[in-house]
């Protein structure tokens, strides 16, 4: 395509202020999260298969330039007839992200993260992740030959992180950690050694690559999606998913955003349960400090920051949490397999369970349009072998096993 250039506007969700075009996660003057607006009226969707091309008014890049993707189409999306028909929903779709090329839909996030970092001048930078997100970067971060990424992960996420060696990142697995210690130092790291502290929810450039499912979703569903439905850990692709509807509707592509139904394991639903309670923030009682479960991608005990957001959108579209058994996990899994011929990892089974469960209750109408993302595949955990530098606890923080390790 023809190189094209637009204007990003970065602006603060509490007191409006506004950002230059630059990595911003929160206001300096409220505190509160920094989002994305784009000059709706000259929005185009462009004539392309690749999704990242077709939908480029809508990511948070001023420059086609700067774009670096994985060039792929839009991912499946099919109407499970015999599924929908065996929970008394016979709209039922399914949008089939475990085919992009690390099996997760967080492929769609990495390939939107390097590009907008490297519009931004940033060159290294620091992030944590359960597994799916980091193995994303890691397998994309070739593409961008300046860039260096320094990865952290719990030693019970580090099997989950799967790339083959390379000078470009460097994993350091933090033994005997949580996700959440991880990820704070992470963010040490980065303050020590004057790096970027990549975010997570709050790099939006996370959240603007992961509507791009629901996007092309849209253009291949024939009929208008009432509800959205995914399994979550912090709700980052539900976010990108409502906003991106938002824009939608501003655009007059769809006449109303669909409702949201995040789905957690019952083992670990804080946000589940906060809602559940009707309670506005995450309180101790909620909090899992030591997640266990078999939705492994799912698994975040401590969501405090990203919950009382989460929370806004999902009552804005009247829409739910729910959490789910294991055996409600395992039978869903069972079901599409059976009726759908779809081999499903543990996390995107969860988000179908959460739907049976709905649907039994009679929450889910047999006349509403439901549309599942199976936001990804079990991996083979023996490829991409790479090294890896172990971290243990000392005096309050995290130094190398060995010596000469940073």
């Amino acid at each position: 395509m023809s190189s094209a250039v637009k204007t990003v506007h970065h602006v603060c969700t509490g007191c409006g202020a506004a950002f230059p075009h630059s990595f911003t996660t929160f206001c300096n003057r409220c505190g509160a999260m920094i989002d994305i607006r784009y000059d709706l009226g000259r929005v185009v969707f462009r004539s392309s298969e690749d999704s990242f091309v077709r939908y480029f008014d809508l990511l948070p890049l001023e420059s086609t330039e700067n774009l670096t993707t994985y060039g792929a189409g839009p991912t499946p999306c099919h109407h499970a007839g015999r599924l929908g028909d065996a929970l008394g929903l016979p709209w039922l779709y399914i949008k089939d992200e475990s085919v992009l090329p690390t099996g997760t839909t967080k492929d769609r996030m990495a390939a939107v993260v390097l590009s907008f970092l490297r519009e931004c001048g940033i060159t290294e930078f620091c992030t944590a992740s359960t597994g799916n997100s980091s193995t994303a970067l890691a397998n994309l971060i070739g593409r961008c030959p300046e860039m260096r990424m320094y990865l952290f992960s719990g030693d019970e996420f580090s099997h989950r992180v799967n790339f083959a060696s390379t000078d470009q990142v460097t994993h350091f697995v933090l033994r005997d950690a949580t996700f959440v210690e991880a990820f704070e130092f992470a963010a040490e790291f980065a303050r020590r050694n004057g790096l970027l502290s990549e975010r997570g929810f709050f790099n939006p450039a996370r959240r603007e690559g992961l509507k791009l499912a629901f996007l092309e979703a849209v253009e291949q569903v024939p009929r208008p999606i009432d509800w959205y439905v995914q399994a979550v850990s912090s709700a980052m692709g539900v976010y990108g998913t409502w906003k991106g509807a938002v824009e939608l509707v501003e655009l007059s592509r769809i006449a109303r955003p669909p409702r949201l139904l995040c789905v957690q394991q019952e083992t670990c639903s804080p946000m589940a349960s906060a809602f559940a309670e009707g309670s506005e923030t995450i309180e101790e009682r909620h909090i899992v400090e030591r997640p266990t479960g078999i939705a492994s991608a799912i698994l975040r005990g401590n969501p405090s920051r990203v919950y009382p957001i989460v929370r806004r959108i999902v009552l804005e579209s009247e829409g739910a949490f729910a959490s789910v058994s294991e055996a409600e996990i395992r039978e869903a899994r069972r079901m599409a397999e059976e009726l759908e011929g779809l081999t499903l990892c543990f996390s995107s089974a969860a988000a179908i369970a959460g739907v049976a469960r709905l649907a039994r209750r009679g929450e889910l109408p047999a006349g509403h349009t439901v549309l599942v993302n199976l936001t990804g595949r079990d991996r083979d955990e023996t490829a991409g072998s790479h090294e890896v530098r172990w971290l243990r606890r000392s005096n309050g923080t995290w130094v190398p096993e060995a010596e000469g390790e940073w």
